[in-house]
């Protein structure tokens, strides 16, 4: 059975994606500049996600001289769209109204361990000492 295409790109294709909506256009040297500044990787694994980005669509390239230049094909928002299209599908049962209740109620505190102490925090028994 084939998988499901998603309309939001795994994590590093969005990285990338911003980097380029930043940008306007950019060379792999400058979107690695941009990803750099989080997550350090290496120029060739920048290239193959930008490749990748052209086949599904989502960017286009140019040659300028020996290099390509890349510029996204999608609007940000559009991706935005798609993105709370898939919340609401996957956690609200395409509500729109459910999603602004859950985010309209006000968050309860996490409840304390049963033992009355910080989460992690375990007492020494000295009993046995």
């Amino acid at each position: 059975m084939p998988k499901a295409t998603r309309d939001v790109p795994p994590p590093l294709e969005l990285h990338c994606l911003n980097a380029l909506w930043t940008l306007g256009e950019g060379g792999v040297s400058d979107v690695r500049k941009i990803v750099a500044q989080s997550r350090p990787l290496a120029y060739t694994t920048i290239m193959t996600v930008l490749e990748r980005l052209v086949r599904k669509g989502r960017v286009v390239r140019r040659k300028s001289g020996r290099a390509f230049v890349y510029s996204p094909a999608t609007p940000r928002d559009e991706l935005r769209r798609a993105a709370i299209r898939e919340l609401l599908d996957s956690f609200f049962e395409g509500s729109q109204d459910e999603l602004l209740r859950f985010l309209s109620k006000p968050q309860a505190a996490h409840p304390a361990p049963s033992n009355g102490r910080p989460e992690g925090e375990e007492r020494i028994d000295t009993v046995l000492l």
